[in-house]
């Protein structure tokens, strides 16, 4: 609920006035401010477990780590899922945060952010293991692929990130490539600050096929060009190409950031829902930006193609890049520049084989410093840099205590340490992923390499993407080709347009479109499709002449003669903002088709190759996998 709505039925008292417009507390958030909107949202909806649960959000789900007894099942009617544990709005929120989404654990109400079942939440309270849990929606979430909706507002997610305005501190803005420029934030210098230095990161690289030789060095100026459209281009301090997912990227922005920022203070993580900032936060937090025992203490992020699944910040400790720890730490990335094929060992090489099914390009991800304390607990210790910054005054090695868990951390190892925080994904307006349910989402949103699909049309034919966007090509003078950039689980069809509105009444719902899925029933639901004209002049048949954007669920490149007038007519929901983008972000990608297929407008689809960070192919360590298990074989055979 809003903080001005009328509370007045809740013996709260009322909220105190704002500020003055201008005055000092305008940019700074009280420590306190998310405990109190969450109890402000508790109150608002202290009604809501005496009222009937609907069913749709009625869900049966096992907590392994707490079986419920058979009697807390609430009944539900027939067709409806069961759904387990009671909310209790008279206890007492804690102050302790989900460990996968950083939201306030309580018991009080099932749809707010941090709802654990009551028999569980008093159970972990009692034994005092509540700050290892995870909330019922992050539970879902990871083992059940579920999604729970929460009252959240944007508004809500905006003011954690305004945090920031008043700290010392970076920010790493994660932008999703599959949906640039939308997932900008575009007023990112209102929520975090004029003084602050940006270092933009162009997340799901991997996913984007190479269209041309210098691609990445073409859509890092593409970065530039969009924020400083956006209005904070001088902020923007270096940019790098990423993969959060494969590690693409990583070991070099670990080292810019070490070399740069140093320890200068915090270091946030800021961008649109769904861009993949709690995939790197894991990702990091395995590496050598982290602390080294911090892995074994914290909890990873929880991840889903749903977007905002962090909802407060979660945060580790940033290692302090010292002269030594920056030597080690080059010595190992020096050795494995020089490893060559034969000299990868048989789990990096499957590793590799399971990502080129998935990426274009990946990396890897190590660790310098390793905390090996559970099995050497009584092995003498001695770290030359714990020594120079003062951990150990006397100089002297240290005998681990016996009685010490190796996940707690001294007093002198986090009172002046600095930290990486995930923060809220800023939810996008306009996007096509609120229309859609979790099943449909996970379809539209790519997880593996996207290949690209082309299709040559003439004037007076229609291309569906699934039944979410349909695109007439009313008027040109030769025929154009349509490349779509999309997941591999939304379905692409050809039809003429005379027939274009009978096939969507038809299909919409069903298997031939594909998304959304539920026949006339979901169709019902789904807003009508609404039609808008653009106007693209080609630039020849080697590159595109402009890229219609499909919201999240991808784009459309359209590629035509040079000097031709192309007449689109673009259908999509009201509520999505379809758009065209001036320069294509792939120019080149129709180069990358395979033979048409007979008596078909469709063209067969080709993958480029993978390629591992430091110019290793992935096609050759796969083959390289196949020659050692030949070679395994006959030794076996011998």
């Amino acid at each position: 609920s809003d903080p001005e709505e009328d509370l007045s039925s809740s013996s709260a008292p009322p909220p105190p006035p704002p500020p003055p417009t201008g005055s000092p507390a305008d940019s700074r958030v009280p420590p306190q401010r998310p405990l109190r909107a969450l109890e402000r949202q508790l109150l608002a909806l202290r009604g809501v477990a005496q009222r009937e649960v609907e069913p749709d959000s009625l869900i049966q789900f096992h907590d392994v780590d707490f079986p419920l007894d058979e009697e807390l099942k609430k009944a539900a009617g027939r067709g409806e899922h069961k759904v387990f544990g009671t909310p209790d709005v008279d206890e007492p929120i804690s102050d302790t945060c989900c460990s996968g989404c950083g939201a306030l654990l309580h018991c009080a109400a099932t749809d707010v952010p941090g709802y654990l079942p009551s028999e569980k939440y008093k159970a972990l309270l009692q034994e005092e293991r509540l700050s290892g849990a995870t909330c019922q929606r992050c539970h879902l979430l990871t083992h059940h692929h579920k999604a729970l909706n929460l009252h959240m507002s944007t508004d809500q997610y905006r003011d954690v990130v305004r945090q920031i305005r008043p700290l010392k501190a970076l920010v790493l803005l994660i932008v999703d490539l599959l949906d640039v420029p939308d997932s900008i934030v575009p007023d990112l210098p209102d929520l975090v600050g004029t003084n602050k230095h940006v270092v933009v990161l162009g997340n799901k690289i991997d996913l984007l096929p190479g269209d041309s030789p210098n691609y990445l060095q073409r859509i890092k100026r593409q970065l530039v060009r969009y924020c400083e459209d956006a209005g904070f281009g001088g902020q923007v301090t270096d940019i790098h190409l990423i993969s959060a997912k494969t590690g693409y990227g990583i070991e070099g922005l670990i080292s810019s950031l070490q070399q740069s920022w140093k320890y200068k203070g915090d270091v946030y993580l800021v961008g649109s829902a769904n861009a993949g900032k709690s995939t790197l936060f894991n990702t990091l937090l395995e590496s050598d930006y982290c602390k080294s025992k911090v892995p074994d203490a914290i909890h990873k992020a929880t991840i889903s193609p749903w977007p905002g699944t962090t909802l407060n910040l979660l945060k580790f400790p940033i290692i302090n890049p010292t002269p030594y720890r920056m030597f080690r730490r080059q010595e190992r990335l020096n050795e494995a520049s020089r490893q060559t094929e034969s000299e990868l060992s048989q789990d990096e090489v499957k590793r590799l084989q399971h990502f080129s099914r998935q990426g274009y390009l990946m990396g890897r991800v190590g660790r310098t410093f390793r905390s090996d304390v559970r099995s050497r607990r009584d092995e003498i210790e001695f770290d030359p840099d714990r020594l120079a910054f003062g951990e150990n005054e006397e100089g002297q090695m240290t005998i681990k205590a016996p009685s010490r868990l190796a996940d707690e951390f001294t007093v002198n190892e986090l009172k002046d340490a600095h930290w990486l925080f995930d923060t809220p994904g800023i939810m996008k307006e306009h996007d096509i992923l609120s229309l859609l349910t979790e099943q449909e989402v996970m379809s539209v949103v790519p997880s593996q390499a996207v290949v690209p699909r082309t299709f040559v049309l003439k004037p007076s034919m229609s291309l569906f993407v699934g039944a979410l966007a349909r695109i007439d090509f009313l008027q040109g003078e030769t025929s154009c080709w349509f490349s779509v950039v999309a997941s591999s689980q939304v379905p692409v069809h050809i039809t003429s347009l005379e027939k274009a509105d009978s096939v969507y009444e038809k299909h919409a719902g069903h298997v031939l479109l594909g998304v959304p899925l539920g026949g006339s029933e979901r169709m019902k639901e789904f807003p009508a499709l609404i039609p808008q004209v653009f106007r693209l002049e080609g630039r020849g048949f080697l590159e595109a002449a402009a890229d219609i954007k499909l919201s999240s669920a991808g784009w459309v490149a359209v590629t035509a003669a040079e000097g031709d007038e192309v007449l689109l007519r673009v259908h999509g929901p009201e509520a999505v903002a379809f758009s065209v983008r001036t320069p294509p972000l792939l120019p080149h990608i129709v180069s990358l088709k395979g033979e048409r297929i007979q008596k078909s407008a469709a063209y067969k689809p080709m993958k480029p190759p993978g390629l591992l960070d430091g110019g290793l192919s992935i096609h050759g360590a796969e083959r390289l996998h196949v020659k050692k298990k030949v070679k395994k074989m006959k030794k076996m055979k011998k």
